[in-house]
């Protein structure tokens, strides 16, 4: 449009200078027809122009934004979560029809006291729900974001309470078959022996009586072992809590534990990176806790031609700190994960079963993690995350 603007302008300067130049001509006549010529060829000229500037398009209006896609609409209104929008100064908004039922009657008790618990950092915590069915558990999500540059939270809310009670149950089950063999084992042969001793005594067989009094005694000294082991997974100490480097403390593991893995013709491999990373914890406890995995790593490499523990301290997302002791062992069974951690649960004859319940006890009691993770090359693999 800037073209036609010129060619307008320029029609006009020649009109003007024809005109002109007819002024000054007015005596011969061959000039005064050449300078109406002219005169005639640029207003033409510039009227075309002029026309296409004035029926030139005018400008369309921005695009509308989008408006929501109601597939999108209707997956967040039946979202199974329960998600809250919360903006500083405003009460919160319910997003979703979970969110709605949460607070409505028949199920929250205090429907404030359930808003409150959503004012709360970013992260991920449990938190204990005041419902008319009593208190139940879920899980709080909280994620920060900005939106068309206003400062909003985004809070999700899962009750998982009956899935907590469903996993316990399931829990308690497996203890108490554990507990149930384990028991029987002692007092079968116990009671066998005590209601056969009367008989070997009016008898005078007194060396058959002595083998079973003995007996007796070697069964009720392992059942008595047994609950020894049974409290001390029922009744972790509590931790003393300090700041501690990790580099010294895996450094003095890897010295106690590498003389038994070199004995096996293996070795025991230690990564901290960065070197001064630290921990709040309880440095026994934590060392008592790393020296149960590695004794359960190498009595499960045992007969390997090269086994190889590596025990790692890194910095994940999050800025949490994860620990990994890993070995190049036969690793879990599959189909054992869930079962690991159960106490007196073992698949090693002569075990106790204890040491790894011990050590989720105790990490728990430190404030982390542990769980057991599939290594690529083979082996078992347990993350500790605090």
């Amino acid at each position: 449009m800037g073209f036609e603007r010129v060619r307008v302008a320029a029609s006009a300067l020649v009109m003007t200078a024809s005109a002109a130049a007819a002024g000054a001509a007015l005596d011969s006549p061959r000039v005064l027809v050449a300078c109406a010529l002219a005169g005639l060829m640029a207003a033409a000229f510039g009227w075309a122009s002029l026309t296409r500037l004035a029926h030139r398009p005018k400008p369309l209006p921005p695009d509308p934004p989008p408006a929501p896609r109601p597939d999108l609409d209707a997956a967040l209104e039946h979202a199974p979560l329960a998600l809250w929008r919360l903006v500083a100064g405003a009460p919160p908004l319910a997003l979703n029809a979970a969110a709605r039922r949460l607070i409505a009657p028949g199920r929250a008790v205090e429907p404030a006291a359930l808003l409150a618990l959503l004012d709360a950092d970013p992260g991920r915590r449990v938190v204990t729900l005041p419902t008319e069915h009593g208190q139940e558990r879920a899980v709080l999500a909280v994620s920060a974001l900005t939106v068309q540059g206003q400062a909003w939270r985004l809070a999700a809310l899962a009750p998982i309470e009956s899935e907590l009670e469903t996993e316990a149950l399931a829990a308690w089950r497996q203890l108490v078959q554990v507990l149930t063999h384990e028991i029987m084992n002692s007092l079968t042969p116990i009671a066998s022996l005590a209601g056969s001793a009367p008989a070997l005594l009016e008898a005078g067989e007194h060396e058959e009586l002595q083998a079973a009094l003995a007996t007796l005694a070697r069964r009720a000294a392992h059942l008595q072992a047994f609950v020894e082991r049974y409290r001390s997974v029922s009744q972790p100490p509590a931790p003393t809590l300090a700041d501690t480097p990790l580099l010294p403390l895996l450094q003095a593991v890897q010295r106690l534990v590498a003389p038994a893995w070199e004995a096996a013709g293996g070795r025991v491999g230690l990564s901290v990176e960065p070197e001064s990373l630290a921990l709040r914890t309880d440095a026994a406890q934590l060392e008592q806790v790393l020296i149960n995995l590695t004794q359960n790593a190498l009595q499960a490499c045992a007969g390997r031609p090269a086994p190889e523990l590596l025990i790692e301290a890194r910095l994940s997302r999050g800025a949490r700190l994860r620990l990994t002791v890993a070995d190049n062992g036969p690793g879990v069974a599959p189909g054992l994960e869930s079962r690991i951690f159960t106490p007196f649960f073992t698949t090693r004859e002569g075990g106790s079963g204890v040491g790894l319940a011990v050590v989720r006890q105790l990490v728990h009691g430190l404030g982390g993690t542990v769980r057991h993770a599939k290594r690529p090359g083979g082996g078992a693999c347990f993350v500790l995350t605090f």
